[in-house]
């Protein structure tokens, strides 16, 4: 049997394993059983706590689908929360295939992390082709129609499309998001955000999440729309993101160029699992 923790930011969801002192082999089919909402413990995402030369802990991330992804703002506040609290400090590094993030806490239930600089070349999101990433038009069914004239591209650590609209509550996230998270210009698959600008210091997001689908909230997500309203005039660098789980604060800092993520975290529960059974019985 298996430790686990059940831990959410704003609703996005995460069964965490703590294998810094016996590793943890995860396959992408442990992954999926973990994450079945019906036969395992149900989750948006799988993070496997791991040893780290360079920080508190090394951030290893599955989505529901069983793919290994690169970054996840939400859980990286969960994680955090829990290594500040074990070492009584209130700052740790945690490491993540998509960069170091450094994480402090900001009060008794909300954790800053600092997510570093955004990507915005195509090259290093990945793009497939030169484009402008500031603006691009998809050849996607159902684009044009939904009066969405352009789209932006930013990496927090992981790759993003941002889609800009009207009313956020009437977005086609679950027809659009899945079409454009597999748009062949995204060779990586990407995370999809629409996003409704409500003033200079407000923006409205709802989110597909690259193999995971819509979820309640994606912190990298709501950082790189933060980016792209900023570069396009939207907003101001600081900004509220609100998301069907609730509120992130965005500062997309101008002295060095960092994007600085502060939000909730909070407990489900914690248990024991057997994954090898879960597995039998997907």
């Amino acid at each position: 049997m298996t430790s686990f923790l059940k831990m959410h930011g704003l609703g996005n969801d995460f069964a965490i394993f703590d294998a810094r002192t016996f590793p943890l082999p995860l396959s992408a089919a442990g992954a999926r059983a973990i994450a079945d909402r019906r036969k395992g413990i149900g989750c948006d995402q799988v993070i496997v706590m791991e040893p780290s030369k360079s920080a508190n802990a090394f951030m290893r991330i599955f989505n529901a689908d069983g793919g290994e992804v690169e970054s996840c703002g939400n859980a990286a506040r969960c994680v955090a929360y829990l290594l500040t609290a074990e070492a009584g400090v209130d700052e740790v590094k945690i490491d993540t295939t998509g960069g170091p993030l450094v994480c402090r806490t900001a009060d008794e239930s909300r954790v800053t992390v600092d997510m570093g600089p955004p990507r915005l070349d195509w090259r290093e999101i990945p793009m497939a082709q030169a484009v402008d990433t500031a603006s691009f038009a998809l050849d996607v069914p159902g684009f044009r129609e939904r009066a969405l004239e352009s789209a932006a591209s930013v990496s927090v650590g992981n790759p993003h499309c941002v889609l800009f609209v009207d009313d956020a509550e009437k977005a086609p996230v679950a027809s659009l998001g899945p079409a454009i998270e597999r748009h062949p210009w995204f060779p990586s698959r990407t995370n999809v955000e629409f996003v409704e600008r409500r003033s200079p210091r407000e923006l409205r997001m709802r989110v597909w999440e690259r193999g995971a689908g819509i979820t309640l909230a994606c912190g990298t997500g709501a950082c790189a729309a933060a980016v792209a309203a900023s570069v396009r005039g939207l907003t101001e660098r600081k900004v509220t993101v609100l998301l069907d789980g609730g509120e992130l604060e965005i500062d997309w800092r101008e002295s060095d160029d960092h994007v600085l993520m502060t939000g909730p975290v909070g407990f489900s529960f914690g248990g024991e699992v057997n994954i090898n059974a879960l597995m039998a019985a997907a």
